[in-house]
C-alpha cells in the first residue's frame, strides 16, 4: 500500500513538474509572438516609409549618383575578394593575358579560305548529320539573319537546321526572314532548312519540341535563336565521331557583348565531364550535341523546367550516356542582352526554381531524396547541395604525430568541441616523438578521452606506412586521413565530406583548407600543376571570400585529386586499392591514392563547405625547401617516381583542367599562347 502512496505522489510530483515546464513555455511563446509583431510592425513601418522616399523627386534626382555609388561599391567587394594588393595585381595580370587571348578565341580563330575548302572536301568514313534545332520567339530580325548565317558558313556541310516558330502576330517578318533563306537554299539545290509555324505559343519546351518532331538527323544539336556558332563547330564535332562512338559532345564557350563576338566579356574554358559540377551549375550549357536514339531513353523537353529547360535535359542526356566527349575549344558565342540569362538570371527569375527543382528531379531519378539545394554568393543558379546521410557509419580519424603536443591538442579538441557529428574514433599514430610533453598528453587523451587511441609506429618516418598502420588499428567504415597541424572550422566537416564519401561512385573527398590568414592552401588538385609539372594546388593564395574561377569556390565539384591533409575515403576503396603507396615516403602520395581510385572508377570531390585551417609543414617542415636539401631530394625523387608511374596520365592532362590554361599558376591564368586550333 505504502509503495503504491509513493508511486502516486511521485506521479503528481511528475504531473506538477510538467505542467510547470508547460506553462514556461507557453510564457516564452508569447513573449517571442509580441516581440515577432512589434518586429513586423516596425519592419512593415520602415518598408512604408523606403516606399515614400522611392516615389520621392530627390529619389530621382540623385539617381547618377546612386548609380556610381552602387558600381564603386561592387568594385570594392570585388577588391576585396582578392585578399591582398598582390592579388588584386595577380588578377589584373591574369585579365591582361585573358584579353589578349580572346583574339584567338573570335574571328581570328576562323578557318581562311584554304582552311574552310579543305574542312568542306573531306570525306568521312561514316557521315553524320546534325539536326540544330532553333525555338524562335519574337527573334530581333538582326539575331535571327546572324544565327542562320552562322550556320549556313558551317565547313561540315551535313546539317538540317530546324526552326519552330511561336512568334506573335507583331514579329511576322521572322517566318518572311526564314523563308528568304528556305528560298536561297532551295536555289542552289538544298533544302537543309525546315520550318514550322506554332499557331499558339508552347513556351520554350514546347516549341523546342516541335523542333524534334522535325528533324531527321541522326545526331541532334541545341541552339539558342540569339547566339553564333563557330564555322567549324560541326566539322569539329563530325572529326570527334570519326574517332569515337560519342553519345554526347560539348564545347568550351565565349559571352560577348553587342554586334561582333570580338566583344567578349567571358571566356568559359570547361573540365571534361563532371557529374558533380553539373549538378550544381550547368557548366556544359552550349553547344550541346547529342545522338537522337537517347531521346527514347531520356524523353523530350519538360515544360515545368521552363527557363532551365537545357539543364534537365542535359542531366537526363548525360546520364544515359556512356561515351561523353569535350572539345576542348571555343566554339559558341552567347550573346549578352537586355533579355538574356548571359546578361542577368534576374531577367528570368524564374529560371532559378526551375534550375533547382531540376536537379533535384535528377537526383530523385537516382534514388536520392530529401536534398536540399541552395543558391550560393556565386550566382544564383550555382547551387549547393545538402544530400541527406543514408545512416551514420562510424568514421576513423587517422592523425600521423610526430612531437608538437600543442598542434595535436588544437587539432584533437577543435573535432571533440566542435564536431557534430558523433559516431567516430581517432587514432594518433604516434612516429619517433623525443619530447616528454607529448607522451603525457598522450596519457591525458587515454584518461580523458574514450574516442581517442594510441597506436606506435616504428621506424623510419614514412607518412604512408604511418597512415596505413593507423587504418589497420581503426574500424571505421569510413577512414579521414587528417594532419595534425589542422584545426576545424566547419562544425559539420564530416557530414559534408560523408555525403559524398557514401556515394558508390565517390572515391575521395576533400575540404578547403585555409591559412591562418584565411588564404585558401587547399581547393583541389591538379596533376601536371606547377614547376615540377607534378601536381599543385588550385586557387592556392586567394582569398577565402574569392569565388573562384567561374565560381569554383563555391560550389562541391570533381577534381583529380584532394590533399591527404585531410581526405575521406571508404574503408572499402582504402583497402581495394592498397591505401597510400608505401614508396612514396612523403610526398604525392595522396595524389597517387586520388588516381589509384580514379583507375577503380571512382569520381574524387572537392567540397568547399568543410572547412578547416592547415598550418601546413610546421611539423616536419616543407618538402620542396631548396636549403634542406636531405628533403629537397627526396621529393626530387619521389617526384621522378610519380611521373614514370603515371606517364599516361600525366600526359593526357587533367580532365578538370582546362588544357587551354596555364600549368605556371595556380589561379586559372589562360596560356599565352593559344592551343592549337584545328582538329585533324
Amino acid at each position: 500500500m505504502e509503495d503504491t502512496m509513493k508511486i502516486v505522489e511521485q506521479g503528481e510530483d511528475m504531473g506538477l513538474y510538467y505542467k510547470e515546464l508547460y506553462e514556461k513555455e507557453v510564457k516564452k511563446n508569447e513573449d517571442l509572438t509580441e516581440q515577432l509583431v512589434k518586429a513586423e510592425a516596425e519592419a512593415a513601418e520602415a518598408n512604408r516609409k523606403l516606399d515614400i522616399f522611392k516615389n520621392s523627386k530627390l529619389f530621382k534626382i540623385i539617381k547618377p549618383f546612386r548609380t556610381i555609388y552602387a558600381k564603386l561599391l561592387a568594385v570594392i567587394v570585388r577588391v576585396k575578394r582578392y585578399g591582398s594588393v598582390k592579388e588584386v595585381i595577380r588578377k589584373l595580370k591574369s585579365k591582361r593575358i585573358e584579353k589578349g587571348a580572346c583574339k584567338y578565341h573570335g574571328t581570328l580563330s576562323f578557318p581562311d579560305e584554304a582552311e574552310s575548302r579543305r574542312q568542306r572536301e573531306r570525306v568521312f568514313t561514316t557521315p553524320h548529320t546534325f539536326s540544330i534545332l532553333v525555338p524562335l520567339f519574337n527573334t530581333p530580325e538582326n539575331f535571327l539573319r546572324e544565327m542562320i548565317d552562322s550556320v549556313v558558313a558551317q565547313t561540315y556541310e551535313d546539317w538540317q537546321l530546324c526552326l519552330a516558330d511561336g512568334s506573335d502576330a507583331e514579329h511576322g517578318f521572322v517566318a518572311d526572314i526564314v523563308k528568304e533563306y528556305m528560298d536561297r537554299e532551295a536555289a542552289s539545290g538544298k533544302n537543309r532548312i525546315v520550318y514550322k509555324k506554332i499557331e499558339k505559343n508552347l513556351g520554350i519546351s514546347g516549341n523546342t519540341n516541335v523542333c524534334f518532331e522535325l528533324a531527321t538527323g541522326d545526331y541532334i544539336a541545341l541552339f539558342d535563336h540569339d547566339d553564333l556558332l563557330h564555322p567549324s563547330v560541326l566539322y569539329e564535332y563530325a572529326c570527334v565521331l570519326e574517332k569515337e562512338d560519342a553519345d554526347f559532345i560539348y564545347c568550351d564557350e565565349a559571352t560577348f557583348q553587342g554586334n561582333s563576338i570580338n566583344n567578349m566579356i567571358t571566356l568559359h574554358f570547361k573540365p571534361d565531364f563532371s557529374p558533380d559540377n553539373l549538378r550544381a551549375n550547368n557548366y556544359i550549357c552550349h553547344f550541346s550535341a547529342f545522338k537522337a536514339s537517347l531521346l527514347e531513353t531520356t524523353g523530350l523537353f519538360r515544360s515545368e523546367f521552363d527557363g532551365s529547360q537545357d539543364h534537365d535535359m542535359i542531366l537526363r542526356l548525360t546520364s544515359a550516356s556512356k561515351n561523353i566527349v569535350h572539345v576542348k575549344r571555343i566554339l559558341y558565342y552567347w550573346r549578352s542582352h537586355a533579355a538574356s540569362v548571359a546578361s542577368d538570371i534576374n531577367a528570368k527569375s524564374y529560371a532559378i526554381d526551375a534550375a533547382k527543382n531540376a536537379v533535384l528531379a535528377d537526383l530523385e531519378s537516382r534514388g536520392i531524396h530529401g536534398a536540399k539545394i541552395e543558391s550560393t554568393r556565386a550566382f544564383a543558379t550555382i547551387f549547393r547541395i545538402r544530400y541527406p546521410l543514408n545512416n551514420k557509419p562510424k568514421i576513423s580519424i587517422i592523425i600521423p604525430n610526430k612531437d608538437h603536443p600543442e598542434d595535436l591538442r588544437r587539432c584533437i579538441e577543435s573535432i571533440v568541441v566542435k564536431a557534430s557529428y558523433e559516431n567516430y574514433e581517432i587514432v594518433v599514430v604516434e612516429n619517433n616523438s623525443t619530447g616528454k610533453e607529448i607522451f603525457k598528453y598522450y596519457e591525458e587523451l587515454e584518461r580523458t578521452c574514450p574516442r581517442v587511441k594510441v597506436v606506435k609506429f616504428e621506424g623510419a618516418f614514412n607518412y604512408s606506412k604511418v597512415c596505413n598502420l593507423g587504418v589497420k588499428n581503426s574500424d571505421g567504415e569510413y577512414v579521414l586521413l587528417l594532419n595534425n597541424d589542422t584545426e576545424v572550422i566547419t562544425r559539420n566537416f564530416m557530414e559534408e565530406l560523408l555525403m559524398y564519401a557514401q556515394r558508390e561512385d565517390v572515391g575521395a573527398v576533400g575540404a578547403k583548407l585555409y591559412y591562418p590568414d584565411y588564404t585558401i592552401q587547399h581547393a583541389g588538385i591538379v596533376i601536371g600543376l606547377g614547376a615540377h609539372r607534378s601536381a599543385g594546388h588550385t586557387h592556392y593564395g586567394l582569398s577565402k571570400d574569392n569565388l573562384g574561377y567561374m565560381g569554383r569556390l563555391c560550389y562541391a565539384q570533381n577534381v583529380t585529386a584532394v590533399t591527404g591533409a585531410c581526405l575521406m575515403v571508404s574503408r572499402a576503396d582504402y583497402d581495394a586499392v592498397g591505401g597510400l603507396e608505401e614508396k612514396l615516403e612523403v610526398a604525392l602520395n595522396d595524389v597517387d591514392l586520388c588516381l589509384k581510385l580514379r583507375k577503380l572508377g571512382r569520381l574524387n570531390v572537392f567540397t568547399p563547405f568543410a572547412e578547416l585551417f592547415h598550418y601546413e609543414s610546421i611539423s616536419r617542415g616543407s618538402d620542396i625547401d631548396e636549403k634542406n636539401t636531405v628533403s629537397a631530394e627526396r621529393y626530387n625523387k619521389e617526384c621522378d617516381y610519380f611521373k614514370d608511374k603515371w606517364k599516361a596520365e600525366l600526359a593526357a592532362g587533367d580532365p578538370y583542367y582546362n588544357p587551354n590554361f596555364s600549368l605556371d599558376h595556380s589561379n586559372y591564368t589562360l596560356k599565352a599562347v593559344p592551343m592549337a586550333q584545328v582538329s585533324d
